[in-house]
């Protein structure tokens, strides 16, 4: 199979050419349709992630076809269109047994733990647990967009959250993540916030749904902004980006007994930030994290996507080849522009 491949941490990847892989007993083989790039492949190659073993092949959003299947797989078939939350549990843990698959400590992540799919072809582990069966009506790349920023963020505003209508809600951060949780917070019934630095961004944040959109490079104080916004702070706010200034602004912007989920991923050398705790303890604050979603949520998300109440679709900015890949994964960290970028090229 063709594939994106790098043998050390920050050195360009390549594309190589490598064996095609085989399904375990309980798992498959997918002929990969459409794979999204994510700040977390980003992360990966930066060396942030002690689960990737060298050499590697990365990509954790993904849909496409069933192609081989192990004798112990039941659910699925060859021929089935799938996708499969970039978080996926063994299936015999208590936490997958309690339906928390998301935080199981044995867990198989495509692209982090395992090789992923930035490839013609991944394997999936514990598929009877993990896979998603797609409908027709909803194609390769968006159900790739779902995989892991949508999912989180349906997750972390649906959830975690609690978000409830007529609520504020502040996402600091319009990139994928970001802009998911806008458009879910939107369909909701809440009152969402936009904050970023670009102007570019939070325009495209008004289409998602935003009510009202804060430029971070513009103001004094972003949290004073929310809270004049909102007349006393949100009731519920996101850290979509990972960065300790968004982080202590999402706490610092809630109203007392609010909820912050932290979505972005704070590693490397951001993997300790200031929080205001004085704020959390005084204010009766609830502090939550969202890492992925269970695969056994994902018909909530699909019937909302039915519905028409949310479209990720809105969400892709640009469809990309393999070889594109290579250098839009090395510059994740500074991706300019709206939307996120799906590979449907091999």
């Amino acid at each position: 199979m063709k594939a994106i491949y790098y043998e050390s941490f920050e050195a360009t990847p390549e594309i190589r050419t490598l064996p095609d892989p085989t399904p375990v007993e309980d798992g498959v083989v997918i002929a990969v349709g459409a794979t999204g790039l994510c700040r977390s492949d980003w992360h990966g190659w930066m060396g942030h992630d002690p689960d990737i073993k060298l050499p590697h092949v990365p990509g954790h959003e993904l849909a496409g076809k069933v192609v081989a299947a192990g004798r112990g797989v039941v659910r699925f078939k060859v021929g089935d269109r799938v996708t499969v939350p970039f978080v996926s549990g063994c299936g015999h843990c208590a936490e997958c047994h309690s339906g928390n698959q998301q935080v199981c400590p044995s867990q198989f992540q495509p692209g982090f733990t395992h090789w992923g799919s930035f490839a013609e072809y991944v394997a999936i582990d514990y598929a009877d647990t993990n896979l998603v069966h797609l409908p027709e009506t909803v194609d390769d790349a968006t159900a790739a967009s779902l995989g892991c920023r949508f999912a989180t963020s349906f997750r972390a505003v649906a959830d975690q959250a609690k978000t409830r209508p007529g609520e504020w809600i502040a996402v600091h951060g319009c990139g994928g993540v970001g802009l998911s949780a806008i458009m879910i917070a939107s369909a909701l019934g809440a009152n969402a916030i936009a904050i970023d630095i670009s102007d570019e961004k939070l325009a495209f944040a008004r289409e998602c749904g935003a009510v009202a959109t804060i430029n971070a490079a513009e103001v004094a104080d972003v949290a004073e902004a929310v809270r004049e916004i909102t007349k006393g702070g949100a009731h519920v706010s996101i850290d979509a980006l990972g960065h300790p200034t968004t982080c202590f602004n999402s706490i610092k912007n809630l109203r007392r007994r609010g909820r912050h989920v932290q979505v972005g991923l704070m590693l490397g050398d951001y993997a300790t930030p200031q929080i205001p705790m004085a704020q959390v303890i005084g204010h009766e604050l609830e502090i939550y994290g969202s890492h992925g979603m269970q695969a056994w949520r994902y018909d909530a998300m699909l019937d909302m996507l039915a519905a028409g109440k949310i479209a990720p679709q809105k969400l892709i900015g640009r469809k990309i080849s393999l070889d594109e890949a290579v250098p839009a994964l090395m510059t994740l960290d500074k991706a300019e522009g709206k939307g996120i970028s799906v590979i449907t090229q091999f």
